[in-house]
């Protein structure tokens, strides 16, 4: 078996750009990727182009090979752009290889570790802890949801007295306790926006007394010293890893004691196999995995591949994909921009909170409509950078 070809796609989630990718090979079989792309996502397609010459050819099963090679090809250690498009060469060329053996991912990964993959579900509006309680509960009596994750802010925290942030978080996590089911997980997703350690451990204490699933990337990420402080400051589970790239910068994260949860996407390593390898050194460290994953419904496919076999894993996180599962009232109370993600026929719902295995299905489990991406579906995304004050830009 050789590949023949690559090609990409730009297509959207809502409103949210979509990058996929297909390796066709000289048998027929058809590999699908997904690139991360909340960046200059128009330049990823170039970048392909100029990856798919090399892997021309090529056994796409010698995946480990066809890797080494596109990373060999860098003079430096490639950045966000460069692995993203290896991440989805990478998912092609495990699809290809599955789908030759007419059997899932996962079966090529030393086969399932659990039965089914817990999700949670992101609440992307910042209701009242009542209102907030009922989002909640929808999403349990739709989908089983029982883990949810929230941004801890509940007031401008570049226009307050940092004091003031931390009470009206803490008081705001206080009130959702009251108002949502005592089973309910709840994380809080702080987005690498405060600059100091110190302010980020003051946040961390004031919520760890109602319990947070985690506390996720208070601080930026490319300090690693800093993260093992101010994991030795909290006393919550600390998360972080949606910012960082190879086996060896979670290493030193690792080494450091910087987290208890990492959060490695796998639309941005470099793919399965690098995220294999980050959770392998995990696991060494008594660290769990829970990905990142903002992405589209073949994004949650590559993922959940990688989470069934997973022996550290922990939760995987989740985004419902259209307006087919999630109706436009629903969605308003969820915060999730309805559109168009229709280039998947079949994608992975929940069930009771779960997502299930699809052993009867070769590859990723999941169908791809070519037709729907035949028409470029681009749409911009841009980050909402914040200002403070005095007119300086504030991290996002």
């Amino acid at each position: 078996m050789k590949i023949d070809r690559l090609r990409a796609f730009m297509t959207r989630d809502g409103i949210r750009p979509r990058v996929l990718v297909a390796i066709d090979t000289d048998e027929g079989i058809t590999g699908w990727g997904e690139c991360y792309n909340h960046g200059p996502d128009r330049a990823l397609p170039p970048l392909l182009d100029y990856l798919a010459d090399f892997i021309a050819g090529h056994d796409p099963r010698r995946i480990e090979h066809l890797l080494q090679l596109l990373l060999q090809q860098a003079r430096f250690p490639p950045g966000a752009l460069g692995l993203a498009a290896i991440s989805a060469i990478d998912h092609c060329l495990w699809d290809i290889s599955a789908k030759a053996l007419n059997v899932p991912v996962y079966r090529l990964l030393g086969g399932h570790a659990r039965d089914r993959v817990r999700v949670y579900s992101g609440i992307y509006t910042a209701p009242d802890p009542e209102a907030a309680a009922d989002t909640m509960d929808m999403l349990h009596e739709d989908w089983g949801f029982s883990a949810f994750k929230l941004s801890p802010y509940r007031i401008d925290i570049h226009a307050n007295r940092w004091g003031e942030v931390v009470r009206t978080s803490a008081e705001y996590f206080r009130e959702l306790r009251e108002h949502a089911d005592a089973g309910f997980d709840i994380a809080f997703d702080a987005h690498a926006r405060i600059f100091e350690p110190k302010l980020a451990a003051q946040l961390g204490n004031a919520l760890a007394p109602y319990d947070p699933l985690f506390f996720e990337e208070p601080i930026r990420p490319e300090n690693f010293a800093a993260w093992g402080e101010l994991n030795r400051s909290v006393t919550c589970t600390l998360a972080t890893g949606e910012s960082l790239y190879s086996r060896f910068e979670f290493l030193r994260l690792l080494q450091v004691g910087g987290c208890d949860i990492i959060q490695p996407d796998i639309c941005v390593v470099g793919g399965l196999l690098e995220m294999r390898k980050i959770a392998a050194i995990a696991e060494a460290h008594y660290v769990t995995v829970a990905p990142h994953n903002p992405m589209g419904p073949l994004a949650t496919a590559v993922n959940l591949q990688f989470c069934a076999a997973q022996p550290n894993f922990k939760i995987l996180e989740y985004r419902l994909p259209n307006t087919d599962v999630l109706p436009h009232g629903r969605a308003q109370m969820v915060g999730e921009a309805v559109g168009d993600a229709h280039y998947v026929h079949d994608p992975y719902l929940p069930r009771e909170g779960y997502l299930e295995l699809r052993p009867d299905r070769a590859g990723w489990g999941v169908e791809i409509d070519e037709a729907h991406l035949a028409t470029d579906r681009y749409i911009r995304w841009e980050r909402r950078v914040p200002k403070r004050p005095d007119g300086s830009i504030a991290f996002a």
